[in-house]
Protein backbone atom coordinates (compact mmCIF):
# COMPACT_ATOMS: atom_id res chain seq x y z
CA UNK A 1 0.00 0.00 0.00
CA UNK A 2 3.06 2.48 1.05
CA UNK A 3 4.46 1.90 -1.98
CA UNK A 4 1.56 2.69 -4.51
CA UNK A 5 0.82 6.11 -2.41
CA UNK A 6 4.73 7.03 -3.40
CA UNK A 7 4.72 6.06 -6.70
CA UNK A 8 1.42 8.16 -7.02
CA UNK A 9 3.09 10.73 -5.23
CA UNK A 10 6.30 10.75 -6.92
CA UNK A 11 4.24 11.43 -10.29
CA UNK A 12 2.54 14.16 -8.72
CA UNK A 13 5.79 15.78 -7.76
CA UNK A 14 7.33 15.25 -11.09
CA UNK A 15 4.31 16.74 -12.85
CA UNK A 16 4.03 19.91 -10.73
CA UNK A 17 8.01 20.14 -11.54
CA UNK A 18 8.03 19.56 -15.30
CA UNK A 19 4.81 21.43 -16.33
CA UNK A 20 6.04 24.76 -13.88
CA UNK A 21 9.59 24.14 -15.34
CA UNK A 22 8.47 24.30 -18.84
CA UNK A 23 6.09 27.53 -18.22
CA UNK A 24 8.34 29.61 -15.98
CA UNK A 25 10.82 29.10 -18.58
CA UNK A 26 8.38 30.13 -21.50
CA UNK A 27 8.17 33.29 -19.19
CA UNK A 28 11.37 34.07 -18.02
CA UNK A 29 14.30 33.44 -20.69
CA UNK A 30 12.39 36.32 -22.87
CA UNK A 31 12.56 38.18 -19.95
CA UNK A 32 15.85 37.04 -19.25
CA UNK A 33 17.00 38.19 -22.68
CA UNK A 34 14.99 41.68 -22.77
CA UNK A 35 16.60 42.42 -19.77
CA UNK A 36 20.26 41.31 -21.20
CA UNK A 37 19.52 43.44 -24.43
CA UNK A 38 18.31 46.26 -22.76
CA UNK A 39 21.19 46.76 -20.02
CA UNK A 40 23.77 49.37 -20.27
CA UNK A 41 26.33 47.15 -21.92
CA UNK A 42 23.45 45.01 -23.69
CA UNK A 43 22.84 45.37 -27.64
CA UNK A 44 19.76 47.58 -27.43
CA UNK A 45 20.17 49.76 -24.53
CA UNK A 46 16.88 50.91 -22.86
CA UNK A 47 16.56 52.24 -19.27
CA UNK A 48 12.93 52.54 -19.01
CA UNK A 49 11.93 48.83 -20.02
CA UNK A 50 14.97 47.56 -18.26
CA UNK A 51 13.58 49.41 -14.98
CA UNK A 52 10.17 48.16 -15.13
CA UNK A 53 11.33 44.47 -16.01
CA UNK A 54 14.22 44.67 -13.15
CA UNK A 55 11.66 45.91 -10.53
CA UNK A 56 8.90 43.15 -11.67
CA UNK A 57 11.57 40.64 -11.27
CA UNK A 58 12.39 41.97 -8.21
CA UNK A 59 8.91 41.66 -6.51
CA UNK A 60 8.40 38.82 -7.28
CA UNK A 61 11.79 37.21 -6.21
CA UNK A 62 11.59 38.99 -3.06
CA UNK A 63 7.64 37.41 -2.28
CA UNK A 64 8.56 33.61 -0.45
CA UNK A 65 6.91 30.84 -2.18
CA UNK A 66 4.22 30.24 0.65
CA UNK A 67 2.94 33.85 0.60
CA UNK A 68 2.66 33.31 -3.30
CA UNK A 69 0.12 30.41 -2.84
CA UNK A 70 -1.94 32.89 -0.92
CA UNK A 71 -1.74 35.78 -3.43
CA UNK A 72 -2.66 33.49 -6.16
CA UNK A 73 -5.63 31.70 -5.11
CA UNK A 74 -8.27 33.96 -7.09
CA UNK A 75 -6.29 32.96 -10.18
CA UNK A 76 -5.30 29.68 -9.92
CA UNK A 77 -9.34 29.28 -8.84
CA UNK A 78 -10.07 30.81 -12.15
CA UNK A 79 -7.43 28.81 -14.14
CA UNK A 80 -8.54 25.20 -12.92
CA UNK A 81 -11.90 26.24 -11.54
CA UNK A 82 -11.53 24.45 -8.22
CA UNK A 83 -10.89 26.20 -4.76
CA UNK A 84 -6.93 26.26 -4.06
CA UNK A 85 -7.62 23.94 -1.36
CA UNK A 86 -8.65 21.38 -3.40
CA UNK A 87 -6.41 18.69 -2.72
CA UNK A 88 -5.44 18.27 -6.47
CA UNK A 89 -1.48 18.58 -7.38
CA UNK A 90 -2.23 20.92 -10.35
CA UNK A 91 -3.48 23.75 -7.88
CA UNK A 92 0.17 24.08 -7.34
CA UNK A 93 1.27 25.07 -10.68
CA UNK A 94 0.19 28.85 -10.06
CA UNK A 95 2.39 29.20 -7.46
CA UNK A 96 5.33 27.51 -9.01
CA UNK A 97 5.69 29.29 -11.53
CA UNK A 98 4.80 32.59 -9.89
CA UNK A 99 7.92 31.91 -7.32
CA UNK A 100 10.05 30.34 -10.34
CA UNK A 101 10.09 32.68 -13.58
CA UNK A 102 12.13 35.48 -12.04
CA UNK A 103 14.68 33.22 -10.65
CA UNK A 104 14.91 31.87 -14.70
CA UNK A 105 14.96 35.64 -15.74
CA UNK A 106 17.67 36.09 -13.80
CA UNK A 107 19.52 32.88 -14.31
CA UNK A 108 19.37 34.18 -18.12
CA UNK A 109 19.90 37.65 -17.33
CA UNK A 110 23.51 36.38 -15.94
CA UNK A 111 24.23 33.81 -18.14
CA UNK A 112 24.03 35.82 -21.20
CA UNK A 113 26.36 38.55 -19.12
CA UNK A 114 29.03 36.33 -19.11
CA UNK A 115 29.77 36.00 -22.92
CA UNK A 116 32.24 37.76 -23.86
CA UNK A 117 31.59 41.13 -26.02
CA UNK A 118 34.42 40.63 -28.06
CA UNK A 119 31.96 38.08 -29.67
CA UNK A 120 29.49 40.21 -29.61
CA UNK A 121 31.30 43.02 -31.89
CA UNK A 122 32.34 40.27 -33.83
CA UNK A 123 29.22 39.63 -35.20
CA UNK A 124 28.18 43.10 -35.66
CA UNK A 125 30.98 43.88 -37.88
CA UNK A 126 30.03 40.86 -40.00
CA UNK A 127 26.37 42.52 -40.57
CA UNK A 128 24.40 40.69 -38.13
CA UNK A 129 21.33 42.32 -36.76
CA UNK A 130 20.04 42.30 -33.55
CA UNK A 131 18.14 39.25 -34.00
CA UNK A 132 20.58 37.40 -34.79
CA UNK A 133 22.97 38.40 -32.62
CA UNK A 134 20.63 37.29 -29.37
CA UNK A 135 19.46 34.01 -31.38
CA UNK A 136 22.92 32.74 -32.89
CA UNK A 137 25.31 34.43 -30.71
CA UNK A 138 24.22 35.22 -27.31
CA UNK A 139 21.88 32.50 -26.66
CA UNK A 140 24.88 29.49 -28.73
CA UNK A 141 27.19 30.66 -26.51
CA UNK A 142 25.60 30.50 -23.39
CA UNK A 143 24.21 27.19 -23.62
CA UNK A 144 26.63 25.56 -21.19
CA UNK A 145 25.26 27.81 -18.82
CA UNK A 146 21.59 27.95 -19.35
CA UNK A 147 21.67 23.90 -19.30
CA UNK A 148 22.85 24.33 -15.91
CA UNK A 149 20.78 27.03 -14.60
CA UNK A 150 18.10 24.85 -15.85
CA UNK A 151 19.12 22.04 -13.66
CA UNK A 152 19.46 24.37 -10.75
CA UNK A 153 15.91 25.62 -11.40
CA UNK A 154 14.45 22.46 -11.49
CA UNK A 155 15.81 21.51 -8.22
CA UNK A 156 14.42 24.60 -6.87
CA UNK A 157 11.08 24.11 -7.72
CA UNK A 158 11.01 20.45 -6.50
CA UNK A 159 12.39 22.20 -3.28
CA UNK A 160 9.12 24.65 -3.75
CA UNK A 161 6.52 21.86 -4.06
CA UNK A 162 7.28 21.01 -0.07
CA UNK A 163 4.80 23.87 0.04
CA UNK A 164 1.98 22.07 -1.72
CA UNK A 165 1.07 20.42 1.88
CA UNK A 166 -0.49 23.67 2.85
CA UNK A 167 -2.75 22.89 0.09
CA UNK A 168 -3.27 19.21 0.42
CA UNK A 169 -1.81 18.85 -2.68
CA UNK A 170 0.82 16.49 -2.35
CA UNK A 171 4.01 15.22 -3.60
CA UNK A 172 6.75 13.26 -2.34
CA UNK A 173 8.01 16.01 0.41
CA UNK A 174 4.68 16.38 1.76
CA UNK A 175 4.33 12.72 2.17
CA UNK A 176 7.03 12.44 3.85
CA UNK A 177 6.56 14.93 6.29
CA UNK A 178 3.14 13.44 7.10
CA UNK A 179 4.38 10.21 7.13
CA UNK A 180 7.24 11.02 10.14
CA UNK A 181 5.30 14.17 11.49
CA UNK A 182 2.01 11.93 12.21
CA UNK A 183 4.55 8.82 13.14
CA UNK A 184 2.25 6.82 10.73
CA UNK A 185 5.40 5.12 9.10
CA UNK A 186 8.70 6.07 9.36
CA UNK A 187 9.61 3.40 7.04
CA UNK A 188 8.04 4.80 4.07
CA UNK A 189 9.29 8.78 5.31
CA UNK A 190 13.15 7.75 4.71
CA UNK A 191 11.57 5.91 1.67
CA UNK A 192 10.44 9.14 0.39
CA UNK A 193 13.42 11.15 1.42
CA UNK A 194 15.56 8.80 -0.69
CA UNK A 195 13.66 9.00 -3.37
CA UNK A 196 13.60 12.36 -3.19
CA UNK A 197 17.40 12.68 -3.12
CA UNK A 198 17.75 10.27 -6.01
CA UNK A 199 15.55 12.42 -8.53
CA UNK A 200 17.76 16.04 -7.76
CA UNK A 201 21.09 13.63 -8.15
CA UNK A 202 19.89 12.12 -11.17
CA UNK A 203 18.53 16.10 -12.55
CA UNK A 204 21.98 17.57 -11.34
CA UNK A 205 24.35 14.93 -12.90
CA UNK A 206 22.19 15.01 -16.45
CA UNK A 207 22.32 18.73 -16.29
CA UNK A 208 25.75 18.67 -15.39
CA UNK A 209 26.82 15.93 -18.31
CA UNK A 210 25.13 17.83 -20.73
CA UNK A 211 27.01 21.39 -19.93
CA UNK A 212 30.45 19.50 -20.10
CA UNK A 213 29.43 17.95 -23.58
CA UNK A 214 28.05 21.09 -25.41
CA UNK A 215 30.71 23.83 -23.70
CA UNK A 216 32.72 24.68 -26.75
CA UNK A 217 35.59 26.35 -24.41
CA UNK A 218 36.31 23.28 -23.03
CA UNK A 219 36.28 21.35 -25.95
CA UNK A 220 38.92 23.73 -27.32
CA UNK A 221 41.18 23.15 -24.59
Amino acid sequence: MIWKIIIEEAGHTMLMTLISSVIAYLLGMPIGILLNVTSKKGIAPNKVVNAILGIIVNVFRSIPCLLLIIIFIPLTSFVFGKGMWSGYWYSMIVPLVAASFAFVARMVEQSLSEIDSGVVEAARSLGSNKRDIIFKVLLSEAKPSLISGLAVTVVSIIGYTSFAGYIAAGGLIVEAFNLGYYGTNKVGMWICIVCVVLIVQVIQEVGLIISKKIDKRRILQ
